[in-house]
């Protein structure tokens, strides 16, 4: 029952810390194009744009901001660029932009703080 309830736990928390982050990227005048984008073997949170640019969004809540730094690990590096690649396949037009792997991190009582190119994205 106490693993559950932290699931759900977590997932709320997962979900807030996601809505955050959409806010705090309209703000900046980004577009949200998809959320929660989830193929078999990868997911991205947001995939927003902005002018020329789209942005495959990593979204991380954590205590502290070093913390969700250090959780975006190599394994989800690459989830996330298995997801990007099955996306541009289905938008072609997004081949010509700017392609980026942004994150924005998020920490009780604080601003979501976004990053760009915190995600080294590899399309090979």
């Amino acid at each position: 029952m106490r693993d559950a309830d932290d699931r759900r736990a977590a997932l709320w928390q997962g979900r807030m810390a996601e809505r955050a982050a959409i806010l705090a990227l309209r703000l900046k005048r980004y577009a949200i194009l998809e959320r929660g984008y989830r193929i078999h073997g990868g997911e991205i949170d947001i995939i927003a744009r902005r002018g020329d640019t789209i942005a495959f969004v990593e979204v991380k809540a954590r205590p502290t901001m070093d913390g969700a730094l250090q959780s975006i690990t190599p394994q989800k590096r690459r989830r996330i660029c298995r997801a990007a690649r099955v996306w541009l396949a289905s938008h072609p037009y997004a081949a010509a932009m700017t392609l980026r792997g942004d994150a924005v991190f998020v920490a009780p009582w604080r601003w979501p703080h976004h990053v760009a190119a915190a995600v080294e994205l590899d399309f090979g």
